[in-house]
């Protein structure tokens, strides 16, 4: 068998935490999960421009809290935060419960996997060549500080008849190893030669098991009322 475990999953409960956090059983929990699929879609759509990187979803009774992790938040807040308030009727009447938007911006978007994922799909998708596209990628999450980045292009490369695969890594990137503090983004790009996948896997050192309970810094949080 091929190594097909995700890399987040496969880390669950050990160094990350689920991205929707709520309890649901039988036909509530399909509702629940499709509902949590729309969710995601219609701010990946509303926000294009903004850079998501991902949205967290924490469910209570009478409440659903959406934070919204991005590169550009003041797309999302808008001036004097009427985007946001926008967004936040627009999910209520998405999902008929009251809804929290929270905005969280992303200090180094340039390291985090899923926007260096979608950045070299916009470049392909511009034709700028996969692998300068790949390299510049690599040479930007490096000086961030990320200890090792792995990067796989899949498809009909620079027009190519057949269907291939290139990879470009720098650094370490222990995909094996449960403490290892793995980032994770894919995306396709589609261009006129076909759909090109991109995998990026960015690897920011271990994480102890005492700092696992640790929330992540935040910084320029926007809190909807």
């Amino acid at each position: 068998m091929g190594r097909k475990v995700h890399p987040i999953g496969f880390r669950l409960k050990i160094n990350r935490d689920w991205e929707s956090r709520w309890y649901a059983e039988g036909r509530d929990y399909v509702d629940l999960l499709k509902e949590d699929r729309k969710i995601r879609a219609f701010i990946k759509t509303e926000a294009e421009k903004a850079g998501v990187s991902r949205t967290e979803i924490e469910r209570f009774p009478n409440q659903v809290v959406v934070t919204i992790h991005t590169m550009r938040p003041g797309i999302i807040i808008g001036r004097e935060g009427k985007a946001v308030k926008k967004l936040k009727t627009d999910l209520e009447t998405l999902t008929g419960k009251k809804v929290k938007v929270e905005v969280n911006e992303i200090d180094k978007p340039d390291a985090d996997a899923q926007l260096v994922a979608e950045n070299i799909a916009g470049q392909l998708i511009r034709r700028i060549g996969h692998s300068r596209a790949m390299k510049r990628a690599v040479q930007q999450a490096m000086r961030l500080g990320a200890q090792g980045i792995r990067i796989e292009v899949c498809g009909r490369l620079a027009g190519g008849d057949m269907s291939r695969r290139e990879m470009v890594s720098e650094g370490r990137v222990p995909r094996n190893t449960l403490r290892a503090n793995i980032d994770y983004g894919r995306t396709e790009a589609l261009t006129t030669f076909g759909q090109l996948g991109i995998k990026v896997w960015i690897y920011k050192g271990e994480i102890l098991q005492q700092d696992a309970a640790r929330k992540e810094e935040k910084s320029g949080v926007y809190i909807s009322q």
